[in-house]
């Protein structure tokens, strides 16, 4: 009697696709529909509480313009022709898409690890670049669309007429994706709140804050003038300005490879540890 295989070896073998077991970017083998869903649920979580996750970013980030614009505006000088308030608002869109960048990937990681239902993302037919893309992306699109509502609520303040609009679009993609990684790499590191806790007030803010938002790094002693350049979020922040102002303290072209650079490193790092299971996995 001859038996028939309906579904060869290959077959079977493709439909064991957690993470770790397929290659992500090969043609015709990625889980589009599972994608999407990930990518769908990512969103749909962050804006069942818009009023926390966006609307409160945006009045927060107003709030600063107004204090900065009452207490420094009428007194402090044009930064390399540019109006102080000008010059602050690309800086403070900026910060807003790398706050709520990073939280949106890091809270759905480490909620899901302490909750103990991180076997949802684990368990669907996905790869583990499917995955990590999934994440991400939701990341991503929160930065951008909290960047887009600052940006409006701005223009009555500040001139927020594009210069080069590639620019905005180009640093202001760059920063969400930059900081929706850093933030799934900080929720597979930590195991507690606590953990999340120490990355954003000893990395993150402190990288933001001193990056330039505030100052131009032209000001800086040369000493930290380098250290300053060897800041993503410096380029980040630069990027932008220049897309609204025309003015820019480092090198635009310089800054728009490094970040890309930088992107592609955290990727491939983020989805080798996916690959192994780094704390995902018992």
């Amino acid at each position: 009697m001859t038996i028939e295989l309906r579904n060869p070896p290959e077959a079977v073998e493709h439909l064991a696709v957690g993470p770790g077991t397929s290659t992500f970017g090969t043609f015709g083998d990625i889980n589009v529909v599972g994608l999407w869903t990930l990518y769908v649920k990512e969103v749909r979580r962050f804006l069942k509480v818009i009023t926390q996750t966006v609307l409160a970013p945006v009045i927060t980030t107003l709030v600063f313009l107004a204090i900065f614009s009452l207490a420094l505006g009428a007194d402090r000088p044009a930064v390399a022709g540019v109006a102080f308030i000008d010059f602050l608002a690309p800086g403070l869109i900026v910060m807003a898409i790398i706050q709520n960048a990073f939280a949106n990937t890091s809270s759905s990681i480490m909620i899901a690890k302490v909750q103990g239902n991180i076997v949802d993302y684990l368990m669907p037919p996905l790869s583990s670049g499917e995955l990590l893309f999934g994440v991400v992306m939701g990341g991503v699109t929160r930065g951008i669309l909290v960047g887009a509502v600052v940006w409006l609520g701005m223009i009555p303040f500040a001139d927020m007429t594009p210069d080069h609009l590639w620019a905005i679009l180009y640093f202001g993609v760059m920063a969400s994706l930059l900081l929706s990684i850093l933030g799934f790499l900080a929720a597979l590191w930590a195991e507690k709140f606590d953990h999340m806790a120490a990355v954003t007030n000893f990395v993150v803010t402190p990288l933001s804050f001193l990056s330039g938002t505030f100052y131009s790094i032209e000001r800086l002693p040369e000493m930290f003038h380098g250290v300053a350049l060897a800041n993503p979020f410096f380029h980040l922040i630069d990027g932008v300005r220049y897309g609204f102002t025309g003015h820019s303290d480092g090198h635009i072209l310089a800054g728009a490879v490094f970040l890309a650079l930088v992107n592609a490193a955290l990727w491939f790092f983020a989805l080798r540890l996916v690959r192994l299971g780094y704390k995902l996995k018992a």
